[in-house]
């Protein structure tokens, strides 16, 4: 299969989603109203609350929803064949994920910016609110650690990669001053930040000495470190206490001062790569041939329905819910901005994830290479992320760029993925501390830096515990939850927006069937792992936390759900008078 004609069905899928879809849903269910006064405008306060241009906000929300997962993802669920990963992604990121970032984004907007957990109190009820926030906790804790694992460990593997990255925060806040000081335009200053990073990567790709090799500072790989800790697991640990110093800072200063121009800037960069990507396999066609089978029938693991836990970010996922009402709803400008934004900023990230399953499916010379390389599901977990990147570098070496240029570039770009994720989930992390604090009158945790430092410490302590991986991997103790979890939170967000369509006495069946089928297959998942996998009734050793954690999230979100029905069903439609 030549992979430039999957490449274009499913971009033609994504413009007209967005050209016909998004447009039917922002007139006809959302009913976007251009005069309504945003919550950016109505809490301003220079710190969260910004009115943003919708281009500049698109690049935040976009660069924080998309990270490192829209690429690990869709690099794992290859195993299974490219064909019903490549469905997932197109038709998923039509019908599923642009109407649920896009929906959670103006449900938050009409409800002064509040965050999803806080609207499931007023949508369902108290008890409902809490019980979400448990698990949206949890979800936030996992993505912190996991990818503090992989920004880490890309830093190791990738030494002239880690230069690149770290100029581009001065450069960031530069940027943030010259547009909220000076008043001036973001887009040239933007383009010149992305010119030295890249700029940065090339030279640092051919002089050793600007490469922030730590394990060479610890004296290379077979020597002893400090701690009792070798030269490897020392210098995860420095990258680690770097980061999470980074993420401390970055998550309480004010969104324009770091969060918006970085992102800014790394929208360019997902705009750049992708171009580079797309680009690289038109050049490479007609050589670029898919070479993983369409479909693979396996023992170990049934893709159904594991795909769709697998696809989370580049289909749908519950995250991007809380980026949309925890960040981006408090820095809309205009309402009928929502759909370029949430809608949109979907689109960008399902382009990502069908580039990743393109880079990957075309890297190996043969299905035989494909097939060894891809001989078990544990074995692709473990190595996707490289596959996409060593698979990234071959379409981006065919536009003539030196091997090594092109798999630093790649890696620059997804750290930069990664770190954008990371410090939003953090600041995210502190409005739920803080929202728990208000709840349960523990005013101590409304405090800035007592719920940034909860988040941090919190986060830190879960990624340095020993893992199955070795030193630093306990991050990865809880990711087989983070598929589940983060479909479960999409499943009841699409609920809460079905609940308030209805309210409104319109047409909630665009929310209602994404939901059902989300909701179905991730509950069938949830089931499998935690009665089989985790409990140890199965082929597997029990595995304690996994199996707790994930029965008390299961009965949360059933008994959740069952509240919502009981409302469903008391409830008629249209009770809201308030019809806008």
């Amino acid at each position: 299969m030549p992979a430039i004609v999957l490449a274009i069905f499913g971009l033609l899928v994504f413009v007209f989603g967005y050209r016909y879809y998004s447009k039917f849903i922002a007139q006809r269910i959302y009913r976007l109203d251009p005069n309504f006064r945003t919550p950016a405008h109505e809490f301003r306060d220079g710190v969260d609350f910004v009115p943003t241009n919708k281009w500049v906000l698109w690049g935040h929300h976009f660069t924080s929803v998309a990270g490192a997962a829209p690429i690990v993802g869709p690099a794992v669920a290859v195993y299974w064949g490219w064909l019903p990963a490549f469905l997932w992604v197109v038709f998923g990121t039509v019908f599923a994920a642009g109407v649920h970032d896009f929906g959670t984004l103006v449900l938050s907007v009409r409800n002064k910016g509040q965050s999803i957990g806080t609207l499931a109190e007023k949508i369902i009820g108290r008890r409902a609110k809490l019980l979400f926030l448990f698990i949206i906790l949890i979800l936030v804790l996992m993505v912190n650690a996991v990818f503090a694992w992989v920004i880490s460990n890309l830093f190791i593997s990738f030494p002239a990669s880690v230069l690149a990255v770290f100029i581009q925060i001065p450069l960031a806040i530069w940027i943030g001053y010259t547009m909220n000081k000076k008043g001036k335009k973001m887009l040239i200053p933007s383009l010149i930040a992305l010119a030295v990073m890249y700029f940065t990567a090339i030279l640092a790709s051919s002089i050793p000495a600007l490469q922030i090799d730590l394990i060479s500072y610890f004296g290379g790989e077979d020597a002893g470190g400090a701690f009792g800790l070798d030269s490897v697991s020392l210098a995860f640990l420095v990258w680690i206490v770097i980061l999470m110093i980074y993420v401390y800072i970055a998550s309480i200063l004010p969104v324009w001062k770091l969060l918006q121009p970085r992102d800014y800037i790394n929208s360019h960069q997902l705009v750049v790569g992708l171009s580079i990507l797309y680009l690289g396999l038109l050049f490479t066609w007609p050589i670029a041939e898919v070479t993983a089978p369409a479909t693979r029938g396996v023992s170990d693991v049934s893709w159904f329905p594991l795909l769709f836990i697998t696809i989370a970010c580049g289909a749908i996922s519950g995250f991007h819910g809380l980026v949309s009402s925890g960040t981006s709803s408090k820095q809309l400008n205009r309402e009928t901005d929502a759909r370029f934004v949430g809608y949109f900023g979907a689109v960008g990230e399902g382009a990502l994830a069908l580039i990743t399953i393109l880079a990957v499916t075309t890297f190996f010379a043969s299905q035989g290479d494909f097939l060894a390389s891809y001989e078990s599901y544990t074995v692709a977990n473990s190595d996707g992320l490289n596959h996409f990147v060593g698979g990234a570098g071959q379409l981006a070496a065919s536009l003539g760029l030196p091997a090594g240029v092109a798999e630093t570039i790649v890696a620059v770009i997804v750290v930069s993925f990664a770190a954008t994720t990371l410090d939003t989930s953090v600041r995210l992390m502190r409005y739920i501390i803080a929202e728990l604090g208000q709840e349960y009158k523990a005013n101590v945790l409304t405090k800035k830096h007592v719920a940034t430092s909860l988040a941090v410490g919190s986060s830190a302590l879960l990624v340095l515990l020993p893992g199955d991986r070795g030193f630093g991997s306990g991050g990865y103790l809880l990711w087989p939850l983070f598929g589940t979890v983060n479909q479960l939170l999409a499943a009841i967000s699409l609920l809460l927006i079905s609940i308030w369509l209805r309210r409104k006495g319109r047409n909630f069946m665009v929310t209602i069937i994404p939901m059902v089928f989300l909701l179905f297959m991730t509950l069938w998942a949830m089931v499998s792992q935690v009665a089989f996998e985790w409990s140890g009734l199965g082929d597997e050793d029990a595995q304690i936390l996994l199996f707790v954690l994930g029965a008390v999230i299961l009965g949360f979100a059933v008994w959740i759900f069952l509240e919502a029905l009981a409302l469903f069903r008391k409830e008629p439609p249209n009770t809201d008078p308030d019809n806008r």
